[in-house]
């Protein structure tokens, strides 16, 4: 929805770049676990993923009006790619590569899944989920439920934890969009009689 609004308006205007870019980050991540793994629904889901974002990232760019803090910041994730990537090929022993990668990539994604506690606690705080995108927290929920049987059916702990906070998450914003109906919002505060 953020990239319809986007070449809509032809404006980045009110959309956040950090989704775009740690969603990118985090597939890239879990593209090398897969290619380590050598397991095909990861490396194809990710590498879908991957190239989505990065598409997403070049949109933004192309109508972002500031295009200097937006390359900074793509340049500080292609610095952080190759650093890993240096990192997990050149320093870790191949015994634990896997191992430490998958570590990795579990803390990424449940910080990732995590970070939108605050904007829980100001739709706590205002009444009101305004703020929260439900197609979003329909797509989240699929998509970290999905994964969450995967990794239970492979037994890799690195796949199934980390996505176990995507659906407590998402359970929680579906029951905030329950308790807090969108019609029930109101734009003014009664003034006393």
């Amino acid at each position: 929805s953020d990239l319809r609004q986007i070449l809509m308006t032809k404006s980045v205007e009110n959309i956040q770049f950090l989704p775009f870019l740690t969603t990118d980050a985090n597939n890239l991540s879990w593209l090398g676990y897969g290619c380590l793994k050598g397991d095909g629904t990861l490396i194809t889901v990710n590498a879908i993923g991957a190239v989505l974002q990065t598409l997403y990232i070049l949109v933004y760019l192309y109508y972002s009006p500031a295009k200097r803090p937006v390359l900074l910041q793509v340049l500080l994730l292609l610095a952080v790619v190759v650093t890993g990537c240096g990192y997990f090929t050149i320093l870790v022993d191949k015994g634990t590569r896997l191992t430490r990668l998958g570590l990795f990539c579990s803390v990424f994604t449940i910080t990732m899944y995590l970070s939108p506690l605050a904007d829980l606690a100001k739709v706590v705080r205002s009444k009101s989920t305004r703020c929260l995108s439900f197609p979003l927290t329909v797509t989240t929920f699929v998509a970290s439920s999905s994964w969450t049987l995967y990794g239970l059916q492979l037994h890799d702990p690195y796949i199934t934890v980390p996505n176990v906070p995507g659906v407590v998450t998402s359970l929680v914003r579906f029951w905030l969009f329950q308790r807090y109906r969108p019609g029930q919002d109101k734009p003014y505060s009664p003034l006393p009689a």
